[in-house]
């Protein structure tokens, strides 16, 4: 199986160009991206159980690997919420599959989206991980529009090997990240 194209970017250009950018000493210290996170929260799923099954389907679509059901770990009366109650979808990527989908947000879903300025820069943790919200599931092209009940998002979070925001930010824009202006 051929190697992703953005593994063999990283490996040919990214890193060495972060390598000279903040001065490592060690292969070691330079910032990979480790996992990509997806989850999805779906709220309505407590009165119509039928729409975490299409959540997971839909997650295990795009991601292009299972997805799980997130349960609620507390029960909360005025949402009619009860604890272990099936509440949301959840995905994790690792190695060749993360930069195919990393790949594809890129290069396809997010020029799909709508009045499109880049995405805030404003999403980063303080240890160089960084969460992206996506409004609708169907700027991803796996999704097919007939088939879709409810439009609804996700959140994205790209888990670094970077220590700082800045690290992490000049990795994930090498990759291509359309950041939109840095204020």
């Amino acid at each position: 199986m051929a190697t992703p194209r953005l593994k063999e970017k990283y490996q040919n250009e990214i890193a060495a160009a972060l390598k000279e950018k903040f001065g490592y000493k060690s292969v070691m210290q330079i910032p990979a991206v480790e996992k990509i996170c997806i989850n999805k929260g779906i709220g309505e799923a407590v009165s119509d159980k039928k729409l975490i099954d299409q959540g997971v389907e839909e997650l295990t679509t795009i991601a292009g690997q299972k997805a799980v059901p997130t349960k609620a770990k507390n029960s909360i009366s005025n949402f009619k919420l009860r604890e272990e109650m099936p509440i949301g979808a959840r995905v994790t990527l690792r190695g060749d599959q993360m930069y195919e989908f990393l790949d594809r947000l890129l290069t396809i879903a997010l020029p799909a989206v709508r009045d499109f300025r880049g995405v805030s820069a404003k999403g980063f943790d303080g240890r160089g991980n960084y969460t992206l919200g996506v409004k609708e599931q169907i700027i991803f092209p796996e999704i097919s529009i007939e088939k879709v009940n409810k439009i609804s998002g996700m959140d994205i979070t790209f888990v670094t090997s970077a220590n700082t925001d800045e690290e992490s930010y000049e990795l994930l824009k090498a990759f291509g990240m359309p950041f939109a202006n840095k204020k």
